[in-house]
């Protein structure tokens, strides 16, 4: 039922515009420390993507605009192995700063990838950094030497040197496939049902897509031991009261209700059908004031002239 709330709550709110899946993922050292530390990392990847796609979309050598996205974090591949990425679903396009018109990106195009992974690559290692010069990471095990500040200075600037991969593109199926994509994890851990075939012994066997394969060879089965199982599954469970989907720009909690009413009057919506049920405690202004640009009207009817029948014997004077 939960699903279900948050994925007609999310299709209420899509806009008539191309919309985009950018997908934001850690490379494997980075991985390492964010599998010791879940909730600081996790954390980090958010705050590091979310500005990289505030930011960049800002910049008028880009879009000039401000943008609004939700974000979903996943930590598992097909084979249940620890794969931290965070998935985000951003419309096209953004409110120009005066709020007076939509700015939509080139069609099939939302932001260079280089530029994102780049400053999504700086952020993210400055935010690391300042998380570890204030004791708030755990290192141990095979990552116990990088507790040296010269160590730790050493691995970042091995990790600034290497490239970092951001996936940007349409999704093939309009925004309600990809929705419908990330719902499926929405409220439920790393594997599903449908993808377990049985358990014979110890043994646990799961369908899983090898994407390095093409074809329909990607599709493969693995066997695990039970114990190893049930490892890989435990790793994916995130830290208590974490929140796995987060919402930025003009979907910001604090900011959907009044910047959704002002996009859907600029791109000629109803602006009430991109609010959650919810949400609509009133009825939905639709229009700027041509004056101050500011206040919102709200168009509630239009009244034809109209001229009343007069009543036999009746003062009308």
């Amino acid at each position: 039922m939960a699903r279900a709330k948050w994925l007609e709550a999310r299709k209420r709110e899509l806009l008539p515009v191309e919309y985009f899946h950018v997908v934001f993922t850690l490379p494997e050292q980075a991985a390492e420390v964010a599998f010791q530390n879940p909730a600081a990392v996790y954390d980090i990847l958010f705050a590091a993507a979310s500005e990289t796609l505030l930011t960049i979309g800002k910049d008028t050598k880009h879009l000039g605009a401000e943008l609004g996205l939700f974000a979903v974090l996943h930590t598992w591949g097909q084979n249940l192995l620890h794969h931290p990425h965070l998935h985000c679903v951003i419309p096209g396009g953004g409110i120009s700063p005066n709020r007076e018109r939509w700015i939509s990106c080139r069609p099939g195009f939302f932001l260079p990838v280089r530029v994102l992974s780049r400053l999504f690559r700086r952020l993210f290692l400055a935010r690391l950094s300042d998380a570890f010069k204030r004791g708030k990471l755990q290192l141990f095990s095979e990552l116990a030497h990088l507790s040296d500040p010269v160590q730790w200075q050493q691995w970042i600037r091995h990790l600034a040197g290497k490239e970092w991969v951001v996936y940007s593109k349409p999704p093939f199926g309009g925004p309600l496939q990809v929705i419908e994509y990330l719902g499926r994890y929405t409220h439920r851990v790393a594997i599903g049902n449908h993808r377990l075939i049985g358990a014979e012994g110890t043994r646990v066997s799961f369908r899983w897509k090898d994407y390095r394969r093409k074809g329909r060879q990607k599709e493969r089965v693995m066997t695990l031991d039970a114990d190893e199982f049930i490892r890989r599954f435990l790793i994916h469970i995130l830290p208590p009261g974490f929140q796995k989907i987060r919402y930025y720009g003009f979907l910001a909690n604090c900011h959907r209700r009044s910047r959704l009413p002002v996009i859907g009057a600029l791109l000629g919506n109803n602006a009430s059908a991109l609010l959650p049920e919810r949400e609509l405690r009133t009825q939905i202004p639709t229009a700027l004031c041509p004056v101050c640009h500011i206040g919102i009207l709200m168009p509630i009817q239009l009244l034809a002239p109209i001229r009343w029948p007069e009543v036999a014997g009746e003062d009308t004077s």
